[in-house]
């Protein structure tokens, strides 16, 4: 592991994507994000891994509702009625990936992570996760609260990576 990828990611999350990497690598699996509050960073962090091109597919990169819409075929009816950054979507998003990747595994993460655009009902710091394979998604919500845009997004990724080792070890 480079001195680089660690000081970016931090010595934890580095590891833990190598160690993702090998496993999905050995089980011949393939994986894709589907990103929103993130930006690409889950994505960025897996392919900072040398050999990651046996694994990661693709990323998309899904900040804008018609981005959710075009590039994975979330229905508008469903961000209209829910919101971009709900269980509903997040379902949409990752299983999205799913259609339009040759991904085995995908993670879909959409949050608020501030400093603005948050509510009483969906406060910064609110992020839904969701995590497809062919059997199914699961999905999960955290709030972590004003951690500051970078804490949450840095808490998002570990939580991403936490349901891609599920995931891959539920292939196994």
């Amino acid at each position: 592991m480079s001195d680089d990828k660690a000081a970016f990611f931090g010595d934890e999350l580095a590891a833990r994507a190598t160690q993702l990497i090998r496993r999905a690598a050995t089980a011949g699996l393939k994986i894709a994000t589907a990103e929103s509050c993130t930006g690409g960073l889950v994505a960025g962090l897996l392919t900072e891994i040398a050999g990651s091109s046996a694994v990661v597919d693709r990323g998309f990169v899904t900040y804008s509702n018609e981005a959710k819409q075009q590039m994975l075929g979330v229905p508008e009816p469903l961000l209209i009625a829910h919101g971009a950054v709900s269980e509903p979507v997040a379902r949409a998003m990752a299983s999205g990936a799913l259609t339009h990747s040759a991904a085995d595994i995908t993670v879909a993460i959409t949050g608020i992570a501030g400093p603005g655009g948050g509510s009483p009902e969906k406060p910064v710091g609110l992020v839904q996760f969701a995590c497809a394979t062919r059997n199914g998604v699961k999905a999960v919500e955290k709030r972590f609260g004003d951690l500051g845009r970078a804490g949450i997004r840095h808490a998002a990724i570990t939580v991403a990576l936490e349901l891609l080792e599920e995931a891959v070890a539920a292939s196994t």
